[in-house]
Formats: C-alpha cells, sequence, structure tokens
C-alpha cells in the first residue's frame, strides 16, 4: 500500500507502524492455529481447570466453562482482527480512530503493562526451568526462596526471550510453528504417564473426583443435656481406587469455640469423623487443624478444616464468576489481535486459525492438568491429601527421581513458556512503546524496553498474585475492546483512509488534542460501571459480569455520544 510523501515523513509514521504489505504477509490458519497452540500451552491455563475444582466444580463443569468462555472470548478476537487483517495495521494505529493519535496511549500502555507484568512471571517460571535442570545435571538439591542461581536462570531465560524479539515477527513464527507440535505430544505424553501410573481412564477420572471437596469440615451439633455441644470433624483423605484410604493415622487440634484441644497421632476412625465436646456458651468459630499419616511415615502438611456452610455445592453466581475470569484470561490478546492478523493472508486464514487453535487447546491442556493432578493422586505414596496434589507441573515433575524425566519436562516446559511469552506478552507491549515515538523506537527496541519493564516488576514476588487479578483486568479491558469494536463496526462500518491515520493534523488529531473526549468518557464509564460491585456489595453482579459489563456500557455509551458529536 502506497502511502503519500506527507505521511512517510510524519512523526507518527514508521516501518514497523506500517502497513504490512501483501507480500509480507505469510501467515495461513496454521500458522494462527500454532500461535495459539503456543500461547495457550502454559502453566497458567494448566492450573486453570484445578482452581475451579478446589473451589467445588466438577472437571467436567470445569472443562465446560472453560471451552464455553473461550469459544465466546474468540468471536471479539477475530472481530478485532478484522481489521488488522483488511488494512495491515497494528493495534496502536487502528486505535488512533476511536482514540485518537495520542489518546490510543492510555488504552495501548495498559494493555502493555499488563503484558509486561505477565512477561516478568513467564520468564521467572523458565528461568526456574534452568534452574532446575542444572541441579539435576550437577547433582544439587537447590535453595528454597530466592538465590543467586535462580537469578542467574532468569537472565539467561530473559537473553533467549530478547534473542527472539531482536530477530522479529518471522523469527516468532517460525517459533511458534517448531513449538506447537511438539507441545501437543508433551500433552499426550502426560496423559499416558497418567494412564500407566493411575491405573487406567475410568480410575483417574474417579480419583479426580476427590479434588472436589476439602478434606476436613467440621459441624456443629446441638447442646446436649449436660450444656455442651459436640464438633464432629469428618474426614476425607485420599483413597485408592479399591476404596482403602491412603493414610492410616491422623491428629488434629482445636482452638476457640470454648476449649483448645488437641489429639495426638491415632487411627482414622472407620466411621470417617470425630466427634469432640466443647462449651455451648462460646460464639467463636473454632479453628480446627488436621494432619495425616500413612504406614510409611509420609506425612501430610497440616489442613485448616472447612466449616460445613463453606462447602455445600457451588452458586450460580459462582459458575458466573469463573465464566468471565475464563473470558478475561485472554481479555488482553482481544484487544491487540490486530497485531498479529496483520501479517494473515486472508480473513478466512485468521478466523479459521483462531477457532482452531484457542478454544481446543484450552480445553486440551486443561483436561492434561485435571488428568495428570488426578493420576498423582494415586501415583505417589506421599500424597495424602487434595490438597497436597502436585496442582502445577513445577510440583509434579519435583516429585520424580529420574534425571532424565527431570531434564525432558523442564525443557517442555521452556518451549511452553517461550511460546507464550513471545506471542502474548511482547508484540503487543513492543508495538504500544513503539507508537510512543514511532521514528525514534523501533519494534525491537519496544520489545527490549517491555521485557526491562518485567524485570522491573519484580516477578519472583509479583508470581503468587498475579492469577488473582484476571476478573478486575477484565473490567478494565473489557471496555477498551467495546470502544474499539463499536467505532470500527458501528460507526466507521469497517472503512478507513489509512493516510489519515499517520497525519498530525488529520481527523484524528480531534481538534489538535489528539485526544478523543468520547473514547475516554466511555471508556471510564464502563471501566466504573464494571467495578463498582468491587466496593458496592449490592452491586456485586456487576463485577462479576465484569468483561461483560464493562463492554456493553461502553459501547453503547461511546455510540451514543459519537452519534450526538457527530465526529464522523
Amino acid at each position: 500500500m502506497s502511502l503519500p510523501p506527507d505521511v512517510l515523513a510524519s512523526p507518527l509514521y514508521s516501518e514497523d507502524m506500517a502497513p504490512v504489505p501483501p507480500e509480507k504477509r505469510t501467515w495461513q490458519k496454521w500458522d494462527l492455529a500454532a500461535l495459539w497452540v503456543g500461547m495457550a500451552v502454559c502453566i497458567p491455563t494448566y492450573l486453570l481447570a484445578s482452581y475451579m475444582m478446589r473451589s467445588g466444580l466438577s472437571w467436567q463443569m470445569a472443562l465446560l466453562i472453560i471451552g464455553l468462555a473461550n469459544a465466546v472470548i474468540t468471536i471479539p478476537m477475530a472481530l478485532n482482527g478484522d481489521a488488522g487483517v483488511r488494512y495491515g495495521i497494528p493495534f496502536p494505529v487502528i486505535g488512533r480512530t476511536a482514540f485518537g493519535i495520542r489518546g490510543i496511549h492510555l488504552a495501548s500502555l495498559v494493555r502493555g503493562f499488563v503484558a509486561c507484568g505477565w512477561f516478568g512471571v513467564q520468564t521467572w517460571i523458565g528461568g526456574l526451568a534452568f534452574y532446575s535442570i542444572w541441579n539435576v545435571l550437577t547433582g544439587n538439591e537447590g535453595v528454597v526462596g530466592l538465590s543467586a542461581g535462580k537469578f542467574l536462570a532468569f537472565a539467561l531465560f530473559w537473553l533467549l526471550n530478547i534473542y527472539f524479539i531482536w530477530r522479529g515477527t518471522e523469527s516468532i513464527k517460525w517459533l511458534e510453528d517448531f513449538s506447537a507440535p511438539i507441545l501437543i505430544v508433551m500433552g499426550l505424553v502426560f496423559i499416558y504417564w497418567g494412564y500407566q501410573h493411575g491405573g487406567g481412564f475410568s480410575e483417574v477420572l474417579r480419583a479426580g473426583e476427590q479434588m472436589q471437596k476439602p478434606t476436613a469440615v467440621w459441624m456443629s451439633n446441638a447442646p446436649n443435656r449436660t450444656g455442651n455441644a459436640t464438633l464432629r470433624v469428618e474426614l476425607n483423605p485420599l483413597k485408592y481406587p479399591d476404596g482403602r484410604l491412603k493414610a492410616s493415622e491422623m491428629q488434629l487440634t482445636i482452638s476457640g469455640a470454648g476449649k483448645a484441644v488437641s489429639l495426638g497421632w491415632q487411627a482414622i476412625p472407620a466411621k470417617g469423623f470425630v466427634e469432640i465436646p466443647v462449651l455451648s456458651s462460646s460464639d467463636v468459630q473454632p479453628t480446627i487443624k488436621v494432619q495425616f499419616r500413612n504406614s510409611k511415615g509420609h506425612t501430610s502438611s497440616w489442613l485448616t478444616a472447612a466449616p460445613e456452610n463453606t462447602s455445600q455445592g457451588v452458586s450460580f453466581w459462582q459458575y458466573v464468576l469463573w465464566f468471565t475470569a475464563m473470558v478475561g484470561f485472554w481479555a488482553t490478546m482481544s484487544i491487540s489481535i490486530s497485531d498479529i492478523t496483520r501479517f494473515a493472508k486472508s480473513q478466512k486464514d485468521q478466523v479459521l486459525g483462531q477457532f482452531i487453535g484457542l478454544p481446543g487447546t484450552m480445553i486440551f491442556y486443561s483436561f492434561v492438568g485435571i488428568f495428570v493432578t488426578a493420576a498423582a493422586l494415586m501415583a505417589f505414596e506421599d500424597v495424602l491429601t487434595s490438597e497436597d496434589a502436585p496442582w502445577d507441573p513445577v510440583s509434579l515433575v519435583a516429585k520424580f527421581q529420574n534425571p532424565v524425566v527431570v531434564v525432558f519436562a523442564q525443557v517442555a516446559m521452556i518451549i511452553a513458556t517461550l511460546s507464550t511469552n513471545i506471542a502474548a506478552n511482547v508484540i503487543a507491549p513492543a508495538n504500544a512503546i513503539s507508537n510512543l515515538f514511532p521514528q525514534k523506537i523501533s519494534f525491537r527496541m519496544g520489545g527490549v524496553f517491555a521485557g526491562i519493564v518485567g524485570i522491573v516488576l519484580c516477578p519472583w514476588w509479583l508470581m503468587d498474585q498475579i492469577s488473582s487479578i484476571l476478573v478486575f483486568v477484565s473490567g478494565l479491558l473489557g471496555p477498551v475492546l467495546g470502544v474499539l469494536l463499536c467505532d470500527y463496526f458501528v460507526i466507521r462500518k469497517r472503512q478507513l483512509v489509512v493516510a489519515d491515520l499517520y497525519r498530525v493534523n488529520g481527523p484524528f488529531a480531534y481538534g489538535g488534542s489528539g485526544v478523543n473526549p468520547v473514547a475516554i468518557v466511555a471508556l471510564l464509564v464502563g471501566v466504573l460501571v464494571a467495578l463498582s460491585g468491587y466496593w458496592i456489595s449490592a452491586l456485586d453482579f456487576l463485577y462479576t459480569l465484569s468483561w461483560f459489563t464493562g463492554f456493553a456500557v461502553a459501547f453503547v455509551a461511546y455510540f451514543v455520544m459519537m452519534k450526538n458529536k457527530n465526529y464522523v
């Protein structure tokens, strides 16, 4: 696409931000499907279903929610990718139509900042895999907590990421095409291991049902004639397929509820529960902790028993909350997907590639996580409770003693983490940073800067918190997508004058400020409505549906205000 001389000289123009010419749009549907395989196969995907099951959902319901949510998010993903294919331009350039040539920095940098956080976390995870391989090859046991070795491994994996960033988008395409079949085979190998060591498919899946409920639950009975009440503690350690308990002994402590009680090691009652009298006058809920031991001396961690009223099934709104969180899992990519689809050969390729690659991979690898964890419940003698199950691949691999197995698993984890990190967490922030000063900051420099931000965010501390912000992030990013889709499909009806996107004094300068106030107001209204339930309990349903709420409110607000302003 040829552009006039004034555009080529514009400070808003650069080769990295320019439309991709047809001869360089080489990504076909299988390349895009491979891209999604590479992005979706990561530790967070592996863990998604386990988090849901620990909150009480069945594995079937967890997979159903994951499948539906990812099918739903693929729809706006494909819609927002339309402009990338049609005009060959990235998200920060397309977004200039709605937000303005300067206003787009708000949306793109927020999206990029979230990606930088994930980049740092994924790079730390990849570094831990390098660290594990080093320990296996040298015979070291490794260090709990932070260490110089872990930081060196983190630096090594960071440099590997930077290498692919510096090589550009074609190297990223090669990486995703290379890694996709390896990752699929890796998942099948994990399933085969689970089948071999868990007693077969039906036994493994039956064992997985034990992950849905807490191991220890307490309830209060009515006072007896002496004025005392009774605490009943139900015990549900893991069972073998034949019904035998994996643990043989238990010990228990109770504090509060009128007295402190400590029971030393004793046989687990055949009736499956322990009854202890407590003072009925106390209205303080007790803290009950339980530990189990088997005949080989393996002990579980201390578990805090759950009150009976917290284990009575899953409410409708919990299902909705999980559905929203699963939609929010890829909310960032739905905004910046044109950064990738601009390299697609056709609309058909981008739509089919995304629908082939995303929902199926998410379901498959979530199932791998469920199946392998359930098999581990049976395969390892030292796993006595579902709470102690190796829910994540790092914990699972740590249980193997064979160096060959450990190295293979960690190399697979490095490939999975690298392919996810480069495609999902580098391209968007690199383009967002480059868009600040297109003629001074290249895609390469933007990618390196994003990598530096990932370090500054201290991912070794951030790792334990980042998964808990999915719903909150959904409320921030749903409105951005609502504004983008309304502007492109409804206001402009997919018709853009590409040259105007690069003109400092063009129609998207919005009176010289470079900011479309309508887009900013619609964005803020969408965010405030979506997140209002975070602070106001009566409106918590809006927060539960934060992505959908924010998207819908921003979409409608933008449409109404743009029509009244008559900017188009």
